[in-house]
């Protein structure tokens, strides 16, 4: 099978946005971790002016990452367990970031080796929607670990990439719903799914 067309890099501009504008943005985009890696299909955004965040407390050596430059992945351990994979947005200071909860793997990479590795990675997985249909499956199937933690995604030797959307990758349906999987500030409709995308989380009935 022919690989599938990517888009071009996205730019450090595309990051120094408001948080409300750059999650949305990532739906259709592409990440990539040492060449592997899928169409986001959803993502939660989080600021410093509500409770969810980790930086709402202001600085610490844990959430740096996310007062700093925008562009730089913040990576951190979820109860004890999962690592999740964000990036850091907004103007330098504002302690904004975007939590990568989802992407689609199937079709974007025509390598057997790849496939064999996320396989390997995720030897628990029923389907393969269940590689990385939530944000602690999709950074075990990535291999993203705490090691990635602060890497600038635009320096040349990161192994982090990530690409615009393609015309064929931008969601035909792009929901936005009340934020899972946390207990604090879940009313606030600031995680966005790509609505005809099966690798993702649920969509709560009420959401439109």
């Amino acid at each position: 099978a022919a690989a599938p067309r990517l888009g071009k890099p996205l730019k450090r501009s595309f990051f120094g946005r408001s948080v409300h504008e750059v999650a949305p943005d990532l739906i259709g985009a592409t990440l990539l971790v040492d060449g592997v890696g899928g169409i986001i299909t959803e993502v939660e955004a989080y600021h410093h002016s509500e409770p969810a965040a980790h930086s709402f407390n202001g600085p610490t050596p844990r959430n740096l990452v996310m007062f700093g430059p925008p562009g730089f992945a913040y990576v951190y351990r979820s109860y004890g367990i999962h690592w999740c994979a964000n990036v850091a947005v907004g103007p330098e200071g504002t302690g904004s970031a975007v939590l990568v909860r989802a992407v689609e793997l199937a079709g974007l990479d025509p390598d057997a080796l790849a496939r064999s590795l996320i396989e390997s990675r995720r030897p628990k997985a029923r389907r393969q929607v269940d590689w990385s249909n939530g944000p602690g499956k999709l950074a075990a199937a990535l291999g993203i670990t705490g090691e990635h933690d602060g890497l600038d995604v635009f320096d040349p030797r990161s192994p982090i990439r990530l690409l615009a959307p393609t015309q064929q990758g931008r969601p035909a349906r792009l929901l936005a719903t009340p934020r899972i999987g946390i207990t604090r500030a879940v009313e606030r409709r600031w995680r966005f799914v790509d609505a005809d995308s099966r690798w993702r989380g649920p969509i709560p009935q009420a959401s439109s």
